[in-house]
């Protein structure tokens, strides 16, 4: 028995690191410890008493409330006092970062072998009957054996439907609240075991896109949660599209990195549509971000945006004064409707903006001969591809580039508009595969956008998605 904390010894360097070196004590009590560890990888430590140490396993998705199967990883025997062990272990050694208990008590012995063990956990968070058994090779997995306490509880979807709001005017106060219209793009963030996955509108995995935005996982600990709302990149204070495109077209993980240190994104959350095994999309608004408001979600690099019930004609000034895009109203009753363009949620903008499908483009003259000049621009209306017009302003020497370059693979000989006016002669086609935002000032009687400015291109919306500015 005197070698089996020689592995665990070995792997640590006791005048740096605050934890116990220990020794084989035998007793009579079985104990059990789990502790959330905040390492390179968010996991839980499940330890228990045995033969004088602590047989020790990783378990990446945490203790199972149901009955899945969760990985568990048997690692090095620790030493008994690692029951009350908790703190910051140091950088540079053997699983750095944070060790919180989240759980400890007493366990029931039913079986212990090489391969498997079965006991029953006596704690104030882990309770119930449990086996560990190792699979092929070195691999352990935990099942919870008992009826889950929750018998109503479910697995996290993998999907849902983004609700979406119309655009339109300030509705009567009455029933309504009212938040900030944030310039960035939608996503649903689901989160399980402490990990992170992002996914946008598109149903497109953007997790590592934003690697900055990982640690919110861990902030959750054991909640499953799917949250929704928008990455945004600040600039001087005020959300900047323009500057998230610098992030969106990142493909190289070295470049993504430097820029998720040099221009960070924030996740601004504003609804809850899932929590701990329950979905909460027939619950209303209201009640939703009340229990949003548990959750108590603000971080450095993420936040929960206040709501305001009421005066929303006050909010709209304020976020005009202010330089941002506009407000949302949503009504207090209201419940999240999976993919529907709600009269639950209305947009109310300071500024006209949409999204456009480039069907073209034309070459420039003066100061940009022989390259590109304008876009041109269509939606669609009734399964037809219209003609919007064209947009010419907003580019840097950079972005004009990087647009050309995205538009000579789609070249095509013939016009994919199908309806409304006819684009100017000399337009140079393409296929309708890029969507790009801009803002404008109205619409002609010919359905043409009037002195429209490009603000850049999104990878989040589909181009049959795009409609009609209401």
């Amino acid at each position: 028995m005197a070698d089996r904390l020689d592995q665990y010894r070995a792997k640590r360097q006791f005048g740096e690191t605050p934890e116990p070196a220990g020794e084989v004590e035998p007793g009579e009590q079985l104990r059990f410890v789990v502790q959330e560890h905040s390492a390179r990888s968010m996991h839980w430590d499940l330890r228990l008493e045995h033969e004088g140490t602590l047989a020790s396993w990783a378990v990446p998705k945490g203790i199972p409330v149901d009955k899945r199967n969760n990985l568990a990883v048997r690692t090095e025997d620790h030493p008994l006092e690692y029951l009350d062990f908790h703190g910051e272990i140091p950088a540079g050694n053997y699983g750095a970062g944070t060790m919180k208990i989240f759980d400890r008590g007493t366990y029931e012995l039913h079986k212990w072998r090489d391969k498997e063990v079965m006991v029953t956990f006596h704690g104030e968070r882990v309770k119930g009957k449990y086996v560990l058994f190792r699979t092929d090779g070195k691999n352990w997995m935990i099942h919870r054996m008992d009826p889950p306490a929750d018998p109503t509880r479910e697995p996290l979807p993998e999907w849902i439907e983004p609700m979406l709001a119309r655009q339109g005017e300030l509705p009567g106060d009455d029933g309504w609240a009212y938040e900030i219209k944030w310039d960035g793009i939608r996503a649903l963030a689901f989160i399980e075991g402490g990990r992170l996955k992002l996914m946008s509108r598109r149903k497109t995995t953007i997790t590592g896109g934003y690697p900055e935005l990982a640690p919110l996982g861990r902030a959750l600990g054991t909640h499953e949660v799917i949250l929704d709302g928008e990455i945004v990149s600040f600039d001087n204070g005020l959300p900047s599209f323009q500057r998230l495109q610098q992030r969106m077209n990142l493909t190289h993980e070295a470049q993504i990195r430097r820029m998720s240190q040099s221009q960070p994104v924030v996740f601004m959350i504003f609804d809850l549509l899932w929590l701990d095994g329950h979905s909460l999309l027939e619950q209303t608004y209201e009640d939703r971000r009340k229990l949003l408001a548990k959750l108590e979600l603000t971080g450095p690099r993420w936040q929960t945006p206040a709501y305001h019930v009421g005066n929303g004609a006050g909010l709209l000034e304020a976020s005009k004064a202010q330089g941002l895009e506009g407000v949302v109203a949503k009504r207090l009753n209201c419940p999240y409707i999976p993919g529907r363009r709600s009269p639950g949620w209305v947009k109310v903008k300071n500024v006209r903006s949409t999204e456009v499908v480039v069907g073209g483009w034309t070459r420039g003259d003066g100061g940009r001969a022989g390259r590109l000049g304008a876009l041109t621009l269509g939606f669609y209306e009734d399964g037809e591809f219209v003609f919007a017009g064209k947009v010419g302003s907003g580019f840097n020497d950079a972005e004009l580039k990087r647009v050309q370059d995205l538009l000579e693979p789609l070249a095509r000989d013939t016009s994919p508009f199908t309806a409304g006016a006819k684009p100017e002669k000399g337009t140079r086609f393409v296929e309708p595969k890029l969507v790009a935002s801009v803002v404008y000032g109205d619409m002609t009687r010919d359905g043409t956008l009037r002195h429209p400015v490009y603000k850049g291109l999104r990878d989040d919306i589909a181009p049959e998605d795009v409609c009609r500015p209401e």
